[in-house]
Order: C-alpha cells, then structure tokens, then sequence
C-alpha cells in the first residue's frame, strides 16, 4: 500500500495546487462582489439567480461525476482508449442536448422560479433577481460539459487540466465584474459568470486531445445504462437535496435583506479549506477506491486482500483530510474577525458586514470535519457503486434541517438557520461513518484514531500559543490600516502553522511526511 499511499498523496497535492489558486481567486471574486456592491440587497439578488444553475448542474451532473461518471469511466481506463472514448463521447452527447433542454425551460419558467428563492426580497430586488438569472442561465451547458470532462480526466489519472481549470471560472467573474460593473452594474457578475464557465471547459479539451472520442446519441452502450442505474438513487437524493437548498434560500431571505449575502461571504470562507484539502483528496482517492470497488463480494478474485486495501485506501483519505482541516477549523475560528476585515471591509462592505460575517461563521465552523469526513465517506460508497445509502441519508438530514431551521429562525434569526445547517451536515457525516464500518468491517487498526488524536493536540497546542502571542501581536500590527491587518494575519497564520506543523513531527505523524514529499516532487 506504501505506493497507492503515495500516488494518492502525489494526486491529491496536484489538485490540490490547482484548488489553491481556485480558492484565492474565489476570495478575491468575493471582495470584488463585497467591494462593488456590499451585503445588500444586490447581493442578495445575484446569490439568489445564480443558485439556480448551480442548483440544476448539481442535479444532472455534479452528483453523477462521482457516484456514477468516474467510477463506470474507471473500468474502461484499463482497455482501449477508444472504448473510453465511446462511452464518454456519448455520455457528452446526451449531456448537451438535456442540459439544452433544461435551459430553455428555466428561462421559460423563471418568472415563477426565481420568487420560490427570493420571497423575503423587495419586489425590486426581485426583479433584478430575475433579469440576472436569465443572463447566467446559459452557463449550465458550459458547467455541465466541463464536470463531464472533469470526469473523463479524473478517471484516466490526468489530473492537472481540471484541478486549474476551476480557476478560470472564478478569474472570468473578477475581470468582468471589474471592467463592466460601472456601466452594466449587477448584469456585470451575471456575464461573468458565463465568461467563467466556458473558460472552465474550454481549459480542460487539451486533456482530451489523446482520447479518440465518438460522438453518438444513443443508449445501446451497456456502460451508459450502468450509469443511468447508478445516478438514479442520487438524482432522487439531489431532487430532495434541491428542495432544502430553495427551502434555504426563501427562509434566509424572510431573516433580513442582507441574509443571503452574509451567508455567502461566510460560506466563502468555509468552502476555502474544504476545496484545497477534503476535494483533492477526494478526488485523488475515488479512481483507487474504484479498483477495489470488488472487494469482498463473491465473485471478487482476491476478497480479502482486496477488501484491506479498499479500507486502507479510505482510512489514508481519511487521515490526509483531517490533519489540515482540524487545526483549519481551530485557526479559521480564532482568527474570523482579522481575516473577514482583510478580505472584505471595503467600499460597500462595512464594519458592520463584518460583524454579521463573522458570526455566521462562527456557526458554520464546527461543522467543517464533519463536512471533511463526510465527503471522503460518500465518495466509499460512489467507488462500491452503492448509490442508495448516501441518498436516503441525505433526504433524513434535509427533513432534520427544516425542523432545526424552522425551531431556531424565530429566536436567533440567521444564525439559526446556519446553526441548522451545521446540525445537518455534522449529522450527515456521523451516520455515514457508522454505516460504511457495517459495510466493509470496522477501520479499527488503521491508526485513524491516533492520527485524529494527534492532530486535536497539536491543534490545541497552536490555538494556546497564538492566545499567548495575541498581545505581542496586536503591539506590532495595528488593524486601522490594510498593513496592519495583512501583518496581522499573516504573522498569526505563520506562527499558528510553524507550532502546528512541528508538534506533528514531534508526534511522528506519517502522512506530513508525505505531503512534503509530494510537494517538493511536483515543485521539482
């Protein structure tokens, strides 16, 4: 397994580079959408119209990437390249025509589609919510093609194409937000967004160069009838998953008009640790958990030794994901204030904004190893093609989420419904864990406890020592100034990952070994 370890490591830091400069572009998307037009109701309108296509890639092919696409892809990168090419080809066919279809439709439809996400808005708002949304529907083709290519990348071991294509995306909405919102306004982030997805998939067709693709809109192929079973489950799952996500939206927007763009900025900082550490190891692991997917089922040539390595295989996910996302949750936490007056408080962006962004992530923190576990876990039961359970549990946490939402949004407001959706997501990653172990045998003996351990302690460790340097630390930077605050936190985060890290050596945990061995590898 030391050789799965390390081309799971080596995979993980190449898309993990690739999410790097993905995540700071998307911190920079957000201080130019902060900056241009503040936690308004502006903002609100825009979250509002562009969590459609998001929503609707979600459904027909964000969710297949991993439970379906790669895994059914992954049994064709071992035969010839032009049977891959056959099945992708025509998995790209369809995926154009329906994505087609679904545009067509929701630009029909969404004068009555973008109300059910925008209730609590002013009518103005409203309206501004609609004419965005039908600027950045068209972007559902360009996303969808690229998860395909995605995909196909993923599943041949190719890795770098997709893992710095996502930076397009983000860089496409900074430049023309920048160059256009003066004279277009809000119309500017919609185009950009449009400008972001095709440069998403346009980035990524230079990996299919080498594949011999056939084009063709048929279902005679039994890999496309496979991929249709496995995604059944999971667009079920999704439908419901959709519901919460509207459900959501309406509930925030009714708990003030600058809800929605709180929410978004403090998600922003949530999903920057996630997408550098839990999606690269995710994805780097998925195609190895594929090759086991046999494991322990009769007709499997090597039942038990293949069972191990599946497990094995997982617990080193596992493993690779906490070590960053712990103490990235204990740093994130402590330091919230600094950071989101860094990142955000200009131009329409106040100190107020501040305030509220700070304290839904505050709410949203705890659920960030839980979201890191969860993830890795629902990627175990995608590579066994086990579709179903993921989905049943997440239709249990949506009805767990409207119950904690609805029970706390009269008290507390927003942070109630972002307390909700710690809640579920928290839950989601619990029950998935129990029930993979009833599935493959308890990863006990893997050292996933001692690692998790380890990491708590030298979490704790760094969260002690920046309390301790926090005085010192306020002398030599003041926050009055961008200066100051960059000092700040740059010291902060130096210190608090100098401590973290060394405790790790001292601890003799493994996997920091081969983190460093992969970096300096691709650094050459």
């Amino acid at each position: 397994m030391t050789s799965v370890r390390a081309r799971i490591v080596t995979a993980a830091s190449i898309i993990m580079l690739g999410n790097v400069l993905s995540r700071l572009l998307g911190v920079v998307r957000e201080q130019v959408i902060a900056g241009l037009f503040g936690p308004t109701a502006t903002t609100s309108a825009f979250v509002a119209a562009s969590t459609i296509p998001t929503m609707v890639y979600d459904l027909l092919i964000g969710g297949a990437i991993s439970a379906a696409l790669i895994p059914v892809f992954s049994d064709y990168t071992n035969d010839d390249d032009s049977e891959l090419g056959s099945v992708a080809g025509s998995v790209l066919a369809w995926a154009f025509v329906i994505l087609l279809v679904a545009v067509v439709l929701l630009e029909l439809l969404s004068p009555w589609v973008v109300p059910i996400l925008a209730t609590g808005l002013a009518p103005e708002a409203q309206a501004e919510a609609l004419s965005l949304a039908r600027v950045v529907l068209p972007c559902i083709i360009f996303l969808g093609l690229s998860g395909i290519t995605t995909a196909i990348l993923y599943s041949r071991q190719v890795f770098t194409y997709p893992a710095f294509a996502v930076a397009a995306y983000n860089g496409g909405m900074i430049v023309f937000a920048l160059l256009f919102a003066s004279s277009l306004g809000s119309t500017a982030l919609g185009l950009g967004v449009l400008l972001g997805a095709f440069l998403q998939l346009v980035l990524q067709v230079p990996g299919l160069l080498r594949s011999r693709m056939t084009f063709s809109i048929s279902l005679r192929h039994p890999a496309l009838l496979r991929i249709l079973r496995l995604y059944a489950p999971v667009a079920v799952g999704l439908v419901v998953a959709q519901v919460g996500v509207a459900i959501d939206r309406n509930l925030a927007s009714r708990t003030g008009e600058d809800s929605l763009a709180v929410m978004r900025f403090a998600t922003t900082l949530v999903q920057f640790p996630l997408g550098l550490a839990v999606t690269a190891t995710s994805f780097a692991v998925l195609p190895t958990l594929s090759r086991f997917a046999g494991a322990g089922t009769p007709d499997s040539p090597d039942p038990t030794g293949s069972l191990e390595s599946f497990k094995s295989t997982l617990v080193i996910g596992l493993k690779l994901v906490l070590l960053v996302i712990i103490p990235a949750t204990v740093g994130l936490a402590i330091l919230r204030e600094p950071i989101i007056r860094l990142l955000f408080e200009r131009g329409a962006f106040g100190a107020y904004g501040t305030e509220r962004t700070s304290l839904a992530f505050l709410y949203y923190a705890p659920e960030l190893p839980f979201v890191a576990v969860d993830q890795i876990l629902i990627f175990a039961f995608y590579a066994r093609k086990n579709t179903i359970t993921p989905m049943l549990v997440g239709v249990v946490g949506v009805f767990v989420y409207v119950v904690v939402g609805l029970s706390l949004m009269g008290p507390m407001g927003m942070p109630g419904l972002v307390l909700a959706n710690t809640v579920q997501n928290s839950l989601h990653g619990v029950v998935l864990f129990v029930l993979i172990q009833r599935l493959v045998g308890s990863v006990r003996g893997y050292g996933l406890e001692a690692t998790v351990s380890k990491s708590c302690i030298a979490a704790a460790t760094m969260a002690v020592a920046y309390l301790g340097a926090d005085p010192v630390l306020h002398n030599l930077f003041t926050w009055n100034t961008i200066g100051g605050l960059v000092g700040y936190v740059v010291a902060a985060m130096s210190l608090s990952a100098v401590v973290y890290v060394a405790l790790l050596h001292v601890l003799r945990v493994e996997e920091t070994a081969l983190w460093w061995r992969a970096v300096r590898a691709r650094l050459g």
